[in-house]
């Protein structure tokens, strides 16, 4: 039996507003409330840095121990969902975020930045990014709903990244970054209702028959022994490397080079605005087209984008330019990674096998934050951050080619 989000089977009390159009249109908004704040805590660096005489490795350990422990406490985070539903831990996940940005206001040593920046956001946004937003998609949305879904609610983070890109560096520039990360927090709050409409339920015919079948352990010992989802796991960490280093390292190099403050907020905000496009696009694209071709151009893109920036003068022509290219391939590569995982292993532990995969990107994005900061504080450069990032972009590309994109073979159980 194939559960979907009209099924008054599963949820007869919430069936009646709870429509696909409802569902992705709340999942989107906490996509946008949580991934906006965090996209532009890169803005922060020189502020803080300078106020507290920090160099820039303090603030980049900070942000690199929050998409660490962010990857970390995503399978957690996942497999709870997929136990119990997933508006407890969005919500718990809310909380935690916006405690985190309170702490980080009040922050005056780096073990109080490590705290709120690092710990609490970190683990707050396992709870509550579009990552369990896209695994609730997938489990309540009908299937003609899910691929533009998927895309959509991808593409919501990065429309918050626009929204709060200029957004925060106004804030910052007009009343402080004190003030600026006191409103973020206070923005955290509405997640709590817009959760409500993600609520899978504890138990399903579907997930009662799986259970009895595949426990988690066996989930997960089916997954790493097989060699698809192993490439798309370490391709992935390519991903969280790239853009953990430019959101954090990216308002900093521009500033380095001549670029006024105001126009580094419009260039990541010009990124979140076409990653609207490109994720868009390939929700889209990949009900057409094979995802691992998807994947490999995406990753190839953004290498040769990194190559074209850092080789030109640094202009305001060129600047925007990359933030166009970079936003078309931005997040896009979320999307085809979610769906391949549903396509192999199914939906009924999604959440907790996408989060193993994320947990590799952010591995990837706990390197390239903190890489970037102790290679700028060593060189007083991040020239070979920038050629380690377009390696592994070309590396990436190579290892997705190999994919194979069909369900996982399983035994099934005969008759006594």
């Amino acid at each position: 039996m194939t559960s979907t989000a009209s099924d008054p089977r599963q949820h007869p009390a919430s069936v009646i507003w709870r429509t696909p159009l409802v569902i992705v249109v709340c999942g989107c908004m906490i996509g946008l409330l949580t991934f906006g704040p965090r996209s532009t805590l890169g803005f922060f660096m020189q502020p803080m840095s300078r106020d507290f005489s920090w160099g820039r490795d303090v603030f980049a350990l900070a942000l690199a121990i929050q998409n660490l422990l962010w990857g970390i406490g995503q399978p957690f985070a996942g497999a709870i969902a997929d136990r119990f539903g997933s508006v407890r831990v969005i919500c718990v996940g809310a909380l935690m975020y916006a405690a985190g940005l309170i702490v980080m206001r009040y922050s005056e040593t780096p073990l109080a930045l490590d705290l709120g920046a690092g710990v609490l956001i970190g683990f707050g946004l396992s709870g509550c990014s579009f990552n369990l937003v896209l695994s609730a998609f997938g489990k309540l949305l009908p299937r003609e709903w899910r691929g533009i879904a998927l895309g959509a609610g991808t593409a919501a983070g990065s429309l918050g990244q626009f929204v709060f890109a200029p957004f925060g560096v106004a804030m910052i520039d007009n009343f402080g970054w004190q003030s600026a990360l006191t409103v973020f927090a206070c923005l955290m709050l509405l997640v709590l209702p817009l959760s409500f409409a993600l609520a899978t339920p504890n138990e399903t015919t579907d997930a009662i028959v799986a259970a009895e079948q595949q426990t988690f352990k066996d989930a997960l010992a089916e997954a790493f022994g097989h060699r698809s989802y192993v490439l798309l796991v370490l391709g992935f960490f390519t991903c969280g490397f790239q853009l953990a280093f430019i959101t954090v390292h990216l308002p900093a190099y521009l500033v380095d080079r001549g670029v006024p403050v105001a126009l580094g907020g419009w260039v990541v905000a010009t990124i979140g605005l076409f990653n609207i496009v490109g994720s868009l696009g390939v929700g889209w694209l990949q009900g057409r087209l094979p995802k691992r071709y998807i994947l490999s151009l995406i990753y190839f893109v953004r290498a040769m984008a990194i190559v074209a920036f850092i080789s030109f003068p640094i202009s305001p022509f060129t600047v925007l330019a990359f933030g166009v290219v970079t936003g078309l391939a931005w997040l896009s590569a979320v999307p085809p990674t979610s769906s391949l995982v549903a396509v192999m292993f199914g939906t009924r532990w999604l959440a907790t096998l996408y989060g193993f995969a994320f947990f590799s990107h952010q591995v990837g994005g706990f390197l390239g934050v903190w890489l970037g900061g102790v290679v700028f504080e060593k060189f007083h450069s991040y020239t070979p951050i920038w050629w380690f990032a377009v390696l592994l972009g070309i590396m990436s590309a190579l290892i997705n080619l190999p994919i194979v994109e069909a369900p996982v073979a399983r035994r099934v159980a005969q008759p006594a």
